[in-house]
């Protein structure tokens, strides 16, 4: 195990220390203790930066499964290390935050803790994970950790609401995504991701490259909150402010977005890629944006905002896509999409993480994250407002700061779609950059109105429930660096551009590169009267427009159907399932044994036939039978007589000696087919099993002579001849199918050089599934055991009556 694989396993070890470190030290906030760790990581993680930037990978391997090909491959390089940097480094923020949002007298702090350590280590794993099948395992882990954590207040109902929905959602993203890795194995017969890339031909070549490609979007369109996918995220808001700060700013929502960018090495040559990810992305973008706008809680402004800003992000990727039908570098226009796209995710989990931090202060300061109420905070909380200025400037695209630079990024890379000699995008390209500009607008307005609806207007104190006051010094510490952040990378987009999105592009787009070729990218300010800018000044000016003609026209909102939302879909939906599954309880768990027993036997024999005839599995194969002799015959006979006799026998005595006439007939059957021990086992077992029965006889009730009057059941009668059927049909094609060699040969080859053993079928017993056979004797012993307690129970209640 190398240091790199511990690094993504400590927070799962530090998460056991937690409750004890709670319980040992309340006195002292338990944030102080897991402080350190992601603190620690992210500076291990800056040691590859200087490699990365120099086109340098790390693979550190560690068998899992190699039988299966699944290994704890752990691989870092451009894109890895850029989202590891914004994990840990967000992640050190937010729980430095976090110390001072939540109490340590009234929040179960080892909880919260546990939890928020669980996800950091999944995403570390799913970030930093080569293996497809080890990058699910982590991903499953973040949503059952961020179900957790949007449900820690589990008492409110909301939190229970918003943190179902989430794991509901994202886990049937995430078996999608399962079924995609899978379709992806069986074309190329790998799970690294880097050998899939480099099998690329072999993906897109094969009938299942769009079964696959639509599979995988599901995952990262569900986990990113995509449209039609989005409903999950506003209800998630439930959760702590400082994990909406860690989710939604730089983790979680921003998986899915991780995942299309490590796969776009395969996927992007194709047509569906480019349009279904840019075109669900500026829907999502602009709904998102549109509806941000309607809200009137803080977080619910922020949470349609993530959504948009994600949207747009997605359709970067997806426009960004065409580069890769271009194979020329140096003027690939092209290249600007995906450069827009990584530049802005740096840039969202600043700006996004610092106005998360701001409306969690102003809800801690106030008691309240309802806009109706807010207002005038501006005198009271000058230093929150002007974190609030500067992340929301940024988010609307406003210069200096660094969402002002990914904006005209955006626009460009739209403005250049129409401009592809393919897809027939010179004609209905247009509409691309269109939609990006009208969300950019409602963008702009929803920024507005999180920022001076709050700290602007009139002072309400009638409707706080405390009076407002600037937050403590530690609050303020993790938004002010945000904050500073977002102005350090407006004016000086340099620092990022070598260090981490020139190595992030190289692994999203590493086919674009000849062996010792770079990207270089060169984000500037000032660019000429190009159409973005002038999109810019479109936006800037209808925005204020609309921000400052609100009130007329946002009744706009009323005039849609509030019964046909996605939201009202999910609720009939899910409504719709619990009754369905109520009446199936109903009416298939009746509390009989016997009819649990019809229908799994009725599933399994339905299931065995319909494979087995639908597969051409099904074979008749005579050639290796011997004849049937006639003592064979004669004890088959006899055999099924005493079988039938055991069945219909009025005496004990009769049904005991025809179960003995049962086995010792067996054991002739061995004594023909050459098997001495065998014969030997059972004359033994049937002797001693007779000699129990006849021994327990006289302790066994009267036999009661009554006629049960049996109704003839025709579904009981279908249903065994179902199961016969099934039975002797798997038999017989089991019989004439050779698929692999004999294992008997291993046996005899084996049995006396490495057990020492000339009984073959003792050595196996023994030696070869030893294990095995001690198993069974234990099940064995402890059924004795069991009845023999039912039995001393029965005898004393007995003995009481």
């Amino acid at each position: 195990m190398s240091w790199l694989h511990l690094v993504i396993l400590s927070p799962f070890l530090l998460a056991f220390v937690v409750p004890l470190l709670y319980r040992k030290f309340q006195r002292i906030h338990t944030g102080w203790f897991v402080l350190p760790l992601p603190l620690v990581l992210f500076i291990y993680f800056t040691q590859y930066i200087s490699g990365v930037s120099k086109g340098e990978t790390y693979l550190h391997s560690m068998k899992w499964i190699p039988s299966l090909g699944i290994n704890f491959d752990a691989y870092v390089d451009g894109l890895g290390l850029l989202f590891s940097l914004l994990i840990t480094g967000i992640g050190t923020l937010v729980i430095l935050y976090s110390i001072y949002y939540l109490s340590k007298t009234k929040e179960a702090l080892h909880s919260f803790y546990v939890y928020l350590l669980l996800f950091m280590g999944s995403m570390l794993g799913v970030v930093l994970s080569d293996n497809l099948m080890n990058l699910y395992s982590f991903w499953e882990l973040t949503s059952l950790s961020s179900f957790l954590l949007i449900g820690y207040w589990y008492k409110r109902e909301k939190s229970q609401y918003g943190a179902l929905k989430s794991m509901l959602i994202t886990v049937f993203g995430g078996l999608s995504l399962l079924a995609g890795i899978v379709l992806l194995y069986v074309m190329t017969g790998t799970f690294s991701i880097r050998e899939i890339i480099s099998n690329v031909d072999v993906v897109t070549s094969s009938h299942l490259f769009i079964p696959a490609l639509v599979l995988i979007l599901l995952g990262a369109f569900t986990k990113s909150a995509q449209f039609p996918f989005h409903i999950w995220l506003p209800d998630a808001m439930e959760a702590p402010t400082p994990v909406s700060a860690y989710l939604h700013s730089a983790t979680m929502v921003k998986a899915g977005i991780y995942l299309l960018a490590r796969l776009s090495p395969v996927f992007a040559i194709s047509a569906t890629w480019f349009f279904v990810i840019s075109i669900v992305g500026l829907i999502t973008l602009f709904w998102g944006s549109f509806s941000a706008v309607k809200q009137q809680d803080l977080k619910g402004i922020l949470a349609f905002s993530t959504i948009s800003q994600l949207g747009m992000i997605m359709s970067l990727i997806g426009v960004g896509s065409a580069a890769i039908h271009y194979d020329f570098l140096d003027d690939n226009i092209y290249l600007v999409a995906l450069t827009a796209a990584v530049f802005h995710l740096i840039n969202h989990a600043t700006f996004k993480g610092s106005l998360f931090m701001v409306v969690g202060i102003v809800d801690h300061e106030t008691g309240t994250r309802d806009i109706r109420k807010l207002g005038g905070l501006m005198s009271f909380m000058p230093v929150t407002f002007t974190m609030a200025i500067i992340g929301g400037f940024s988010m609307a695209g406003l210069p200096p700061f660094n969402g002002f630079l990914s904006k005209e990024m955006f626009f460009t890379g739209m403005v250049n779609v129409t401009k592809m000699d393919m897809y027939s995008m010179q004609t209905w390209g247009i509409l691309l950059p269109i939609t990006a500009w009208v969300g950019s607008i409602f963008t702009f307005v929803y920024s507005m109105i999180l920022v001076f609806k709050t700290f602007t207007g009139k002072y309400q104190p009638e409707k706080l429930e405390k009076k407002p006051h600037e937050a403590p010094v530690g609050m303020l510490i993790s938004p002010v660096i945000l904050a500073s952040l977002v102005v350090i990378f407006g004016f000086a987009p340099n620092l990022l551009e070598s260090i981490l999105i020139e190595p992030t592009m190289a692994s999203i787009a590493p086919s674009l590169l000849a062996e010792g070729k770079e990207y270089q990218v060169h984000i500037k300010f000032w660019h000429g009267f190009t159409p973005e800018l002038f999109m810019t000044l479109g936006v800037i000016t209808f925005g204020i427009l609309l921000f400052m003609t609100l009130q007329k026209w946002s009744k706009i909102y009323t005039r849609f159907p509030s019964s046909l939302t996605l939201n009202n879909g999910y609720n009939y939906g899910i409504k719709g399932m619990e009754k369905g599954s109520t009446r199936i309880m109903k009416t298939l768990m009746t509390g009989f044994i016997r009819d649990y027993l019809l229908i799994i036997f009725t599933f399994i024999g339905i299931l065995i036939l319909v494979t087995l005839f639908s597969q051409n599995a099904f074979a008749i194969d005579l050639k290796d039978t011997v004849s049937i002799g006639v003592y064979e015959a004669i004890l088959a006979v006899v055999m099924v007589a005493a079988t039938i006799t055991t069945l219909l026998a009025k005496s004990r005595l009769t049904a005991i000696i025809s179960l003995g006439v049962v086995g010792y007939t067996l054991s002739l059957f061995f004594v023909l087919f050459r098997a001495p021990d065998l014969a030997l086992t059972q004359l033994v077992i049937e002797t001693v099993s007779v000699s129990l029965f006849l021994l327990c006889f006289y302790y066994l009730p009267e036999f009661r002579k009554r006629k049960v009057r049996v109704k003839f059941q025709l579904p009981n009668l279908l249903v065994a001849l179902l199961v016969g059927t099934t039975v002797t049909l798997l038999g017989i094609s089991a019989n004439s199918t050779k698929l692999f060699e004999s294992i008997s040969h291993y046996f005899i080859e084996n049995s006396y050089e490495k057990a020492g053993g000339e009984n073959m079928v003792n050595v196996i017993l023994v030696d070869f599934r030893g294990f095995d056979t001690l198993f069974e004797i234990t099940v064995l012993c402890i059924a004795a055991l069991a009845i023999y307690g039912m039995i001393r129970l029965r005898l004393t209640k007995e003995e009481e009556e």
